[in-house]
């Protein structure tokens, strides 16, 4: 039966993701070859394939992904620290909340698209200003889902331990911290997701180096292949962030299974 079970699960986990992957491809080839559709338009997915290992080899594709990986890793960082502090100070200090988060709402509303011109006119072309745009991104997922989980712990617990004269300190690291932590994991989740997308952007409007400079680059020579390429890369980057995170939270969060239903995703 154990057999059984472990068969069915490594069937739904992988087999069937794997045959879609490749029903997708093969039927996305066959397109393209059977309608002989160009490769400007739509590329194959053996020319995204030797595009691909080419940029790899050459080593075309190497430093502008490292530039891009310590715009995401430096952003989501700087986001996600202050993120979390201001979460706190908001969550346990009700006068906080009163005067910095309707100011803070206001700026989330604001897309980051607009204001990234901004960004590089006052930090420049390099990768400071990348970072900066890329903590915007994910400093308000960290930031909700630590309010919604301190907010969530239970008053009885909060009571009981008052009751036994435990300090705010202690309550705090015994109780309400513990319960916010599956949230701030979703949130981390979450933020890391989209720092990728932050240091796009920011590379979009303007930078000297990173994948998203380079996808314009391939853009601007018809390159679509090429470009199909680095959007995988990204998808890679994004896939192995958020495994990252998810096995993080599930060695630190080790008494939940599951947090995705009772926590926010921002």
């Amino acid at each position: 039966m154990k057999v059984d079970d472990r068969l069915h699960r490594f069937t739904q986990a992988v087999l069937l993701p794997l045959a879609t992957l490749c029903l997708f491809i093969g039927g996305w080839e066959a397109l393209v070859r059977g309608l002989d559709i160009s490769q400007i338009v739509l590329p194959s997915p053996s020319a995204i394939a030797f595009a691909f290992s080419d940029g790899l080899l050459s080593g075309d594709f190497t430093w502008h992904l490292a530039v891009t990986m310590y715009e995401v890793l430096a952003g989501f960082i700087l986001g996600a620290a202050a993120g979390l502090v201001l979460g706190f100070l908001i969550a346990l200090v009700p006068l906080a909340e009163r005067i910095l988060y309707p100011y803070i709402v206001a700026f989330q509303t604001v897309p980051k698209v607009a204001i990234a011109p901004i960004m590089v006119i006052w930090f420049g072309y390099g990768v400071t200003s990348k970072i900066v745009i890329t903590a915007t991104i994910a400093f308000f997922p960290l930031l909700a889902n630590t309010i919604m989980g301190l907010r969530a712990t239970p008053h009885d617990q909060i009571e009981m331990l008052v009751s036994y004269t435990a300090s705010r300190w202690q309550v705090f690291t015994m109780v309400r911290l513990k319960q916010a932590l599956p949230y701030i994991f979703v949130g981390l989740d979450v933020a890391i997701v989209l720092s990728v997308i932050g240091a796009i952007v920011g590379e979009f409007v303007g930078a000297k180096a990173g994948l998203g400079y380079l996808i314009l680059q391939k853009n601007f020579n018809l390159d679509m292949a090429g470009t199909f390429a680095i959007l995988i890369i990204l998808s890679l980057i994004g896939v192995g962030l958020h495994a990252i995170v998810s096995w993080a939270q599930r060695r630190i969060v080790f008494w939940i299974d599951t947090a995705g239903d009772r926590v926010m995703g921002a």
